[in-house]
């Protein structure tokens, strides 16, 4: 199965200009590339794996791997191991590519942040944009958001996009869904009934609002805190404990602020409460 040519893949071909020492954008066959030997990570998450090469096979891969050729005709991989190996993963032949000549980081990172700033990207590919800048060239959510003019708060919730299960992903890849739609579902540790949201969003036409309240409905609410126990008067603590040793039985005063109340007496039984009508007529 050939890789989609989706997201930054679409945009990469016209957008990485020559004179940032590439030789541009192309298509490669997976077995062309080989791993980065300085790849510092030598172990990756398998369940965070298979996720992305689940959302590869629904939606392509929206982030291009960086390459640079090799004398013998392969290319050396210098950006995008975990793309590389989802891909492999969710079956793809081919995979998108940046090719580059020598290691000018910088000159790709400021390409790719011309690219947010000014291609017409899905909510998706404008998200993935954001990961390949954190994930392949160390830029924090703060620093993005400086170099594209955006709030750190839409970095955030813009890349949490990518949290989605892959159905859902497709849906917002083909607008069915916008990312209104979206942002709400991605906090729902029910991925099925996730799932089953975005299907009937999609197919009934719902509002985001719509969205919102059947993500709400299906949180639990929050326990709310047990009240801070108002501070009896040490008066009223006295009163309690006479009466008790009075009436040989617990006594419980409830003092009102406006100077009302109610006294309670516990007693275990008619004869005990008979006891406590004489010592009180008495």
């Amino acid at each position: 199965m050939a890789a989609r040519r989706t997201g930054l893949g679409r945009g990469l071909e016209a957008l990485i200009p020559a004179d940032r020492r590439t030789t541009g954008f192309a298509i490669l066959p997976l077995d062309q590339v080989d791993p980065n030997p300085q790849q510092p990570r030598d172990r990756f998450d398998g369940e965070a794996l298979e996720g992305l090469a689940a959302s590869i096979a629904e939606v392509g891969v929206l982030q291009p791997v960086v390459v640079r050729p090799e004398h013998n005709g392969r290319y050396a991989l210098v950006a995008g191991e975990r793309r590389l190996r989802a891909a492999r993963l969710a079956g793809l032949d081919e995979i998108p590519v940046v090719i580059r000549e020598g290691d000018d980081a910088m000159g790709l990172t400021e390409a790719l942040v011309e690219n947010v700033q000014r291609e017409d990207l899905t909510p998706l590919e404008e998200a993935a944009a954001y990961r390949q800048l954190m994930e392949d060239f160390g830029l924090t959510h703060d620093e993005i958001a400086g170099r594209v003019g955006r709030s750190r708060s839409a970095i955030t919730n813009t890349v949490r996009l990518l949290q989605l299960p892959a159905s859902i992903q497709a849906l917002l890849s083909e607008g069915e869904l916008t990312a209104g739609h979206c942002r709400p579902l991605v906090g729902l540790e029910d991925t099925a009934y996730a799932e089953h949201i975005a299907r009937r969003a999609s197919e009934e036409g719902w509002p985001v609002r719509r969205v919102e309240e059947a993500v709400r409905a299906r949180r639990p609410e929050p326990e709310r805190p047990a009240p801070i126990p108002r501070q009896r008067p040490a008066e009223i603590l006295a009163l309690e404990e006479r009466l008790a040793d009075r009436l040989e039985s617990p006594v419980r005063i409830d003092y009102g602020h406006r100077g009302g109340g109610r006294v309670v007496i516990t007693f275990a039984s008619i004869d005990e409460l008979e006891r406590i009508y004489r010592s009180l007529s008495g």
